[in-house]
């Protein structure tokens, strides 16, 4: 199973990339947050918000796989 991730605004620009595929051995989103803030340190620097298929979530959530999870800037609305 795979996790598609894709990155928005001032967290692509901390990643370097637009979108990635990564093989899904985590368990919680908070496992794979750890994992890409070492993979890419310069997230640590972004204030960002994270999406799962399409929904924001707040804290914690458990994967299952084949998820996409979209790393967003913050935003406004109006």
């Amino acid at each position: 199973m795979t996790l598609n991730i894709k990155y928005f605004g001032m967290t692509a620009e901390a990643s370097g990339k637009e979108e990635e595929e990564l093989l899904s051995h985590y368990s919680s989103i908070q496992e794979l947050k750890d994992d890409l803030l070492v993979k890419y340190p310069n997230l640590e620097k972004v204030n960002f918000n994270i999406a799962v298929n399409h929904t924001m979530i707040n804290g914690n959530y458990d994967l299952i796989g084949n998820e996409e999870i979209a790393l967003l800037p913050p935003f406004s609305g109006g």
